[in-house]
Order: structure tokens, then C-alpha cells, then sequence
């Protein structure tokens, strides 16, 4: 006779989770982020190595067209390989979110000192990592969008 525990399991919740060239850049770094990942509980549902052409980066960042920092982001985010992952977790947004800590890194260092942008950050572009703010479908564009180039196999992680 099977047992059960009585208790109803969450569905798991999905967040897109990029780190950025910058911290790509650096295999220490890039593997100190993966393992805080883990370390915070999110499994990894696919992990994808990526470089975004200018006009991906102006596609996936095309909210912020009118904003001063855009023209520096769109470069930036061209600039080299990025990893993608979709990750999942009960209220995995959120706590994708408080992991990364605030966008500016100096804040970052004075708010949230265990954060991983003031772990990592270097200036508010290059702030190690990006995250979805809200439900939405950024995920599935990131990884599945053929106008994106994948580098190396594109294999999942567990």
C-alpha cells in the first residue's frame, strides 16, 4: 500500500535568469553564480549559452527604448556570450529577484551586501545578471527564439 503524505504539492513557478557578459566572462564567476543558484533552491529546467546580435538585444530590450541607458544596455548585451537559464521554484520571480538585489549596484552593496549584484556588480549595466519582473512568456523567447545564437551545445544542466 502506497503512503502519502496528505499534503498537495505547489506548482513550481518558472523565471528566466540571465547572466550577463560581463560575468560570462569570468569562469569563476560564471561558476560561483550556478552554484548560488542551486545553493538558493531553484532547480535548473534548461541552461543555454547565447550571443545576442544588436538587434536581439534591441528586440528583448525594446520596453526601455526611450530610456538614457538603452543605447549602453543594447551594446553591452551584444557585447559577448550571456547564459540563459529557466529556472523553477515555488514564487521563483521573486526570489530570483531578491537573489539578483537592487539594479544599482552601489545600492545593491549598501542595501542587500549578500546580493549577487553587490557580490558581483560592477556598474549598474554591468550588474551580472538579468530577471524577469513579472509573469510573462521571456523565457521561452530567450531560449526558443530562432533569431538567437546558441553557443556550444545548449544542454540542460541539473
Amino acid at each position: 500500500m502506497l503512503q502519502s503524505t496528505g499534503r498537495l504539492s505547489k506548482a513550481l513557478q518558472l523565471t528566466l535568469a540571465v547572466i550577463k557578459p560581463d560575468a560570462v566572462a569570468h569562469p569563476l564567476m560564471s561558476e560561483a553564480l550556478h552554484q548560488t543558484i542551486l545553493d538558493n533552491k531553484f532547480v535548473i529546467v534548461r541552461c543555454k549559452d547565447l550571443v545576442w546580435r544588436r538587434q536581439d538585444s534591441e528586440k528583448f530590450y525594446a520596453e526601455h527604448s526611450e530610456r538614457f541607458f538603452y543605447q549602453r544596455l543594447v551594446e553591452f548585451m551584444s557585447s559577448g556570450p550571456m547564459r540563459a537559464y529557466i529556472l523553477a521554484r515555488d514564487d521563483a520571480i521573486r526570489h530570483w529577484r531578491d537573489l539578483m538585489g537592487p539594479t544599482k549596484v552601489f545600492r545593491a552593496r549598501y542595501t542587500s551586501p549578500a546580493c549577487i549584484r553587490a557580490r558581483f556588480g560592477l556598474t549598474d549595466t554591468r550588474n551580472t545578471t538579468h530577471g524577469s519582473g513579472q509573469k510573462c512568456s521571456e523565457p521561452l523567447i530567450v531560449l526558443n527564439d530562432e533569431t538567437l545564437d546558441p553557443v556550444g551545445s545548449g544542454t540542460e544542466l541539473a
